[in-house]
């Protein structure tokens, strides 16, 4: 078990919800990996707080589909899924698909302008090694699309995707042979979107999201021959 992650404060939640939180969080950015053992008497140490509230917080993400239950074994980080991945990415493409739509039709050049500024701290984390900022830059760049389609219920949609979605999106960054196209991907978007070119922004997005979904079922593929 890593001992990378520590207990999130926030004086205005319960106890058991900042456990929650903190663990939830943690299997989201792959800092508790998929089919690691969650020992109750671990973490509650980690986390410098007593049993319950761990285990309240260990049945909640069970209930989320983020934990299972092995009996004899206790609680396991749950694996990264095909079926899921396809039900989620599906999910995101559509939603992407129409914030495209609406992003070249309402943009403005300022939002360009941060479009561009995005794709390029995308291009300068990628020299380093933190998977992390390379996620945080992919989720920036996103956002501000999310933010030029001007609908905020579609924005709120997306963002509430993300969290589900960072599991994925750290698989598919590990691997640095995707980024020179990752890159070249999102100045393309930049450019549809700046030109006003629905039909090329459209094409360049579900090459996006279809190209990220077809590198992870090979690599779920790969661990299941092992």
């Amino acid at each position: 078990m890593v001992d990378t992650f520590q207990l999130q404060m926030n004086e205005y939640l319960p106890l058991r919800d900042v456990v929650f939180q903190t663990l939830r969080q943690a299997i989201l950015k792959g800092e508790l990996e998929p089919g690691e053992r969650l020992m109750e008497i671990h973490l509650a140490q980690k986390l410098g707080v007593s049993r319950t509230p761990v285990r309240e917080a260990i049945r909640k993400l069970e209930l989320e589909g983020l934990v299972i239950m092995i009996p004899r074994k206790g609680a396991i980080v749950a694996e990264i899924t095909v079926s899921e991945l396809e039900d989620v990415l599906e999910v995101r493409l559509a939603l992407e698909e129409l914030a495209v739509k609406h992003a070249c039709r309402k943009h403005t050049g300022e939002q360009i302008a941060k479009l561009q500024k995005a794709a390029a701290e995308f291009r300068r984390v990628l020299h380093g090694s933190d998977i992390s900022a390379y996620a945080q830059a992919d989720e920036d760049f996103h956002e501000i699309i999310y933010k030029m389609a001007g609908n905020r219920r579609l924005m709120q949609m997306l963002n509430n995707l993300r969290e589900q979605m960072y599991r994925y999106r750290l698989e598919y960054l590990k691997d640095k042979s995707s980024h020179a196209q990752l890159v070249w991907e999102h100045d393309e978007i930049v450019n549809a979107l700046e030109a006003g070119d629905e039909e090329k922004a459209l094409k360049i997005m579900t090459q996006h999201v279809e190209r990220q979904k077809e590198y992870i079922i090979q690599r779920l593929a790969k661990k299941e021959e092992v």
